[in-house]
Order: C-alpha cells, then structure tokens, then sequence
C-alpha cells in the first residue's frame, strides 16, 4: 500500500509539472512569434526600397508583393490557366472512365492522349527526346530484367542521361543534322530537361518494380493486412499498393508511358512508384472520398491566403536574394533565416499539394510530400523525412533497400546523399 501511495504521489507530482511546462511553453511561443513578427515588419518596412522583385499588391492599404521567388512567381502567374487544364482533363479522364468503364489499358490510353497534349503544350518538339529515352529504357528493362546486369544497367543508362541532359541543356535538334535545326524553334514554354528528372525517378520505379514482379515476393501482404489500420477499415493504404506486385500484362508500354508522363503530377511530383500508379489506374483510390477532397482543396485556399498575406507583410526572400541580410545584426539574420525556411516550406507544401489534389480527384492518389510542418519538425532525421516524403519514400524503396538497408547504413548514406545532390543540381 505504501509503495502503491507513492507511486501515485509522484505521478501526480509528474503531471503537475507536465502541466507547468505546458503554459511555459505556450507562454514561450507567443512571445517568441510576436518578436518574430514584430521585428519582420520592421525589417520589411524600413529596408522596402532596397530590396529586388517587389511588385505591387492587392491588400488594402496598398503594400508590395515579395516575388522575388521565380518558383513561386511562375506558379502564382499560371495559376488561371492551371486551374482549368486542371478542371478540363480531371472531367475528360472521370467521364470516359465512367461511361466505357475503363481499367487500367483503358485509362492508360486516355491518360497518355491527354498528358502528351499537355507536354506539347509545355515542351513543343521536345517530347522526341523524352519518348525516345523512355523507350530506350523500357527496352532495357525488358531485356536485362531477369538477369544479373539489371541494376547496373539500369543506374548506369539513368545516370548517363541525367547529367547529359544538364550538361548539354536539353540538347539542340542541330547536333543531328542541320535538316533538325527548324525543330529549335519549338521548344515550347517549359524546359524538358528540368521535368525529366521526375522522369528518371518513374523510369527506375518502372525497371525495379518489373524486376521484383519475376521473383518471389518478400513483402507479406495478410501480416501487413493485419497490422495497417488504414487497410483493416477496408481501404488499401499506398504502402501495399507500392509493396504489392501488378499482374506482368500491366507492364505494357502503353501503361508505362502513360505512367511516366501522367499529368496531375509530371511537372514537380509528388512521386509515385508504377505498382501504385497502375493499381489505381484499374481501381481508383478510395481512401479520400468526396468530403476529404473538398476539405483538401480548402485547405489548400486557406494555406494560399496565408502565403499572400506572408509574401505581402513580409520580405524574407527578397532579403535573401538582395544580399542585404548580410547587413543586418545576427538576430535579424536569424529572423530573416527563418523566415525564408517557412517560406519555402508554404511555397513547396502549396505547389506539391495542388498537383497532388488534382491527382486525387483523378482516381489516383500519390504520398503526401510534406506531411509535417517544418516547426514540428524536432530533429534533422525528423525534418529530412518530412520534406519532400515521397522522394524520401522512393530513395528507401529503389536506393536504401537494394543497397543493403540498415546493414551498410554509413556506405549507403554516402551513394544516396551523392545521388540526391546530382539529381537536384550539378552545380556546386
């Protein structure tokens, strides 16, 4: 009894302070952001004639807009016409589905008409080159597939095109001949060679996905069946579409073009592995249903007025670009530095969910890519999870994994980080 006293002593003494930590730690945010907002507005306002890309604004009274971030300003600008390409293929895709109830042959014919318009539009002649190594690869992957050359064959044709379409910026029709060189003159509105890396990602999910699908599974789908929350209240979680191998008639070329230049997602992701693109293509997602995807698309407005009202009130990127923080006292350093992390986390979480939710409502859901705002982010192994997930999702799968996983962890880190810092830019 007396132990048993005791032990209720002290837990009540634990939450007593749990609950004085809590008010000091609330306590600690308000005036930790009523500084840091304070002090942004004063940086802003008294340092606003110095600073580059500020244009006029829509808040009343008038204020400059921070548009300094090419990102942002070109997303923002296309915006209009985004929304109703949006709008025409998601109705387009849904109704021929619906009227010829189409599965996934079906749907990836429809799907590749579409998005090839689409790359028409975005890369004019330039989807030669694209078809071209995409049917290079598919040719590899069918050939060495089942052989013991596949992974090397696979990094090493990738690779080759990764860093040649950066270093010959997209290449020129008139390296083939001066016949080619009217070509030029169409390039469209958006570089190839940028896109293409996604690209790359979708060709090597496409080679190792059909590789696994000749061996025996080493996923088990009743014990995950089991243990997933998501799949036991009779939804399919996007762990055991991506685990769970397709039938060997799915890994058509038709299919996998479609997979590679499919729309919602082509220009900057989320990134989604071919076992979970063509599932969904024969069986649209039913995790989200029409109230989540109203409530996600709210969301996102809402998460696009905060970033209106931030680029408005604020200029954390416009320091950036200017140099004019390195005038500014460590504090102000450290408050411009923070706010440029917050910035791009909305700028990316804003960019990544409008493409993901124009997914969904066509039937196939990709990974959320930041799940977690950065300021719940605790640690580094926390943050590099959370920021840009399905990238992170598809290093583990196709990278970490078939390098060893946990077994050669400090190697792997090396080949990985190495790989991610070539795939994102070749400069230094």
């Amino acid at each position: 009894m007396a132990i048993s006293s005791t032990m209720k002593k002290k837990k009540e003494k634990e939450e007593y302070w749990k609950r004085k930590e809590l008010v000091f730690l609330v306590l600690y945010a308000i005036a930790f952001y009523a500084f840091i907002i304070h002090r942004s507005l004063q940086l802003s306002l008294d340092h606003e004639s110095e600073l580059y890309a500020l244009r006029p604004g829509w808040l009343l009274p008038p204020r400059l807009n921070d548009v300094s971030d090419a990102q942002w300003r070109n997303f923002r600008a296309n915006l209009p016409i985004l929304f109703l390409v949006f709008a025409l293929f998601a109705l387009l895709a849904n109704s021929l589905r619906a009227l010829f109830s189409l599965k996934a042959k079906g749907m990836s014919f429809v799907w590749l008409l579409i998005s090839l318009a689409y790359l028409s539009y975005l890369h004019g002649a330039c989807v030669l080159f694209i078809l071209s190594i995409a049917s290079l690869n598919f040719l590899l992957v069918k050939i060495f597939a089942q052989t013991k050359y596949f992974s090397p064959v696979l990094w090493l044709f990738n690779i080759f095109f990764l860093l040649c379409n950066r270093v010959y910026e997209g290449y020129s029709f008139s390296i083939f001949g001066q016949q080619w060189a009217y070509l030029d003159n169409y390039r469209g509105t958006f570089r190839w060679h940028i896109c293409f890396n996604f690209v790359i990602l979708r060709m090597i999910s496409f080679g190792y996905d059909y590789h696994w699908a000749h061996q025996d599974p080493l996923f088990d789908q009743q014990k995950h069946i089991q243990r997933c929350h998501t799949c036991k209240s009779g939804k399919t979680c996007y762990r055991l579409l991506q685990e769970r191998s397709v039938q060997k008639e799915k890994f058509s070329f038709s299919i996998y073009l479609a997979y590679l230049v499919y729309a919602p997602v082509y220009i900057a992701g989320p990134i989604i592995s071919f076992n979970a693109f063509v599932s969904q293509l024969d069986t649209p997602q039913n995790n989200y249903t029409v109230r989540d995807m109203s409530w996600y698309g709210l969301r996102w407005l809402f998460s696009f007025s905060l970033m209106e009202l931030m680029t408005h009130l604020f200029r954390y990127n416009a320091f950036a670009i200017s140099h004019l923080w390195k005038m500014l006292s460590p504090m102000d350093i450290f408050i411009i530095g923070y706010g440029v992390l917050n910035f791009m986390w909305l700028k990316f979480s804003l960019i990544w969910r409008f493409f993901r939710f124009w997914s969904l409502i066509c039937g196939i859901e990709a990974p959320e890519n930041m799940p977690r705002c950065i300021n719940n982010c605790c640690n580094l192994e926390s943050f590099w999870k959370n920021w840009h997930a399905s990238y992170n999702k598809w290093l583990v799968r196709y990278m970490y994994i078939p390098l060893g996983g946990s077994q050669r962890k400090l190697l792997n880190i090396w080949v990985i980080f190495t790989f991610v810092a070539i795939w994102h830019d070749l400069e230094w």
